[in-house]
């Protein structure tokens, strides 16, 4: 069956439908290019299911038919086509605006109909060629094997080869080419030093003339995250009182193995004092090393800057090539830094030592989770730790949602009694719970918008638990499961990137205010003195 002696007139019009059902809204707003590939995409894996119907019913020889019949068809498939896609694209901007209005953002006039299908066709055409010169190559190579052995079983090979043939191509060639290339961009990126980021004065800091880490050495990451923190005199501006809080932070290049540069972290930790303050924070940066300033700022405010910090960098690549390419590293590398501290802080007096709470951001709280194992401290925990975003492989997660309470939501659960595990985000949660919060706390912070934490392979086959009803405050109600098609969905939103602080995966330091305030109980916050510190933080916010 064939289309402008072209096109396979099922493969077009499943992949029609699959078109139309990608305009609908998802969890994240979209421009129009991002729009177009989403499309591309799914009118590709629509032709590409309608070729293969046409396959098996020629392989079990089912009529076809005749070529007038054929003819019609094709007319009536063409014209359907048309009218379903002119009526789909026309909603599209509603759909999006549906969306935008949910996270504050301004309407948009058009969703840019002509832009979206061009670059949805391009798309397309891009992947035909790719999938028929596949197909050459199968067929060239089944014809020279089938001199020596039977059709089928040559069919069988020829296929095989042809797979290994573009996977050699694809893997060995463009993804190790481009990986290379982007390790050297961000490496060159993380060796920069900003002309406004000079070397600490006092040489007792981190990254001074007398630090065991030299400034050079702690990368791009690593220098922001110490040069922008809030000094004494900014917390005292909204607090009252206030110590100069206290940040390690180690480069990769600081030392040639995660133990080497953990044991580096916890010999400039004891240097500056860090564990003579009452809170002390153990991040897991995400893949580039960066620590989301808006979390660290925001506890160090609420405890009076009575807080010491430390991070390690593992990577240098941003978090999904990171986890591609360097996902037993990012563990390995959280392990050795949690190894290092938290046996230290186990060998302190337990009246006087300070309170120890884990934190890590996206791929950081997945590596954080993965940094110790509870049968290793259930003697002598230390005291909580707060996951934000976490990607939906974090096991300790994945395995809380997965036996929520009944009838609580996939995206603010409620776990037992409340008593270890609690949920939150800006509409609430961490102060659900029948049992007081225990001494050992895990708090996951969460919008029920976030695609890197609601992503999931399932979703090609089956509807996500976290859009039954009732659904988070900012998901829009025309969001809809469709088979295969919500998969590339959600894979688009966690590119998309334009979803406005305290939406999708972008948390705002209010978000962070209410979660560490919740989970570390600092003393002496009124409500007045929150809404101070959180149009103070504001001005924190930086990257």
């Amino acid at each position: 069956m064939r289309l402008a002696h072209f096109l396979s007139i099922p493969g077009v019009l499943l992949g029609t439908i699959f078109f139309a059902l990608s305009l609908t809204p998802s969890l994240i707003p979209r421009d129009a290019v991002m729009q177009g590939i989403v499309s591309g995409i799914s009118f590709s894996a629509g032709y590409g299911i309608g070729v293969l119907l046409v396959w098996l019913w020629r392989f079990l020889e089912l009529p076809v038919p005749r070529e007038g019949a054929r003819r019609v068809i094709g007319w009536v498939t063409a014209v359907a086509c048309v009218l379903l896609a002119l009526a789909f694209l026309w909603q599209a901007t509603g759909w999006q605006n549906s969306v935008r209005s949910l996270m504050g953002l301004e309407d948009v006039d058009s969703g840019r109909p002509v832009t979206i299908t061009l670059a949805a066709l391009a798309l397309f055409l891009v992947i035909l060629l790719l999938a028929r010169l596949f197909r050459r190559i199968m067929r060239f190579l089944s014809r020279h094997l089938e001199r020596f052995i039977p059709r089928r079983v040559s069919l069988l090979l020829g296929l095989v080869a042809a797979f290994a043939l573009f996977w050699a191509a694809v893997n060995d060639v463009l993804i190790n080419i481009g990986l290379r290339v982007t390790d050297s961009i961000y490496q060159k990126l993380d060796a920069r030093i900003a002309p406004d980021m000079p070397a600490p004065e006092n040489p007792d800091s981190p990254g001074g003339a007398n630090s065991l880490v030299r400034w050079q050495d702690m990368g791009h990451q690593g220098r922001q995250y110490l040069a922008l923190r809030p000094t004494q005199a900014d917390i005292r501006e909204v607090a009252g009182r206030a110590l100069e809080p206290v940040r390690v932070y180690v480069g990769l290049n600081a030392a040639e193995t995660p133990e080497a540069r953990a044991k580096l972290a916890l010999d400039e930790f004891i240097r500056v004092g860090g564990f003579e303050r009452s809170v002390v924070i153990l991040i897991t940066p995400t893949g580039t090393g960066w620590v989301d300033p808006g979390a660290i700022n925001s506890v160090e405010f609420l405890h009076r800057g009575d807080i010491a910090s430390v991070a390690m960098q593992y990577s240098y690549l941003p978090s999904p090539i990171a986890l591609m390419t360097e996902d037993a590293y990012g563990r390995e590398s959280a392990e050795a830094l949690f190894q290092a501290i938290y046996g230290h802080w186990r060998s302190l007096p337990r009246d006087s030592r300070p309170r120890l709470y884990l934190f890590g951001l996206s791929l950081g709280a997945l590596n954080s989770d993965r940094s110790f194992d509870f049968y290793d401290i259930i003697d002598d925990p230390f005291h909580g730790a707060l996951w934000t975003g976490p990607p939906f492989r974090t096991d300790t997660w994945r395995a809380v949602t997965a036996n929520r309470d009944p009838g609580s939501p996939a995206w603010l659960p409620e776990f037992g009694d409340g008593a270890v595990v609690r949920f939150g985000n800006h509409f609430g949660g961490y102060d659900r719970g029948s049992a007081p919060w225990g001494d050992f706390r895990l708090a996951f912070l969460q919008h029920s918008s976030d695609p890197i934490v609601f992503f999931t392979p399932d979703a090609l086959w089956s509807k996500p638990a976290w859009m039954n009803k009732p659904r988070g405050p900012e998901v829009s109600p025309d969001l809809q499961w469709y088979p295969i098609v919500t998969m590339f969905h959600l894979a688009a939103d966690m590119h998309a990137g334009i979803a406005p602080m305290g939406f999708g995966h972008s948390y705002a330091p209010a978000d962070y205010v209410r979660a560490w305030l919740a989970l570390t109980e600092p003393q002496g916050w009124g409500e007045a003195d929150l809404d101070r510190l959180r149009e103070k933080l504001k001005g924190y916010n930086k990257r």
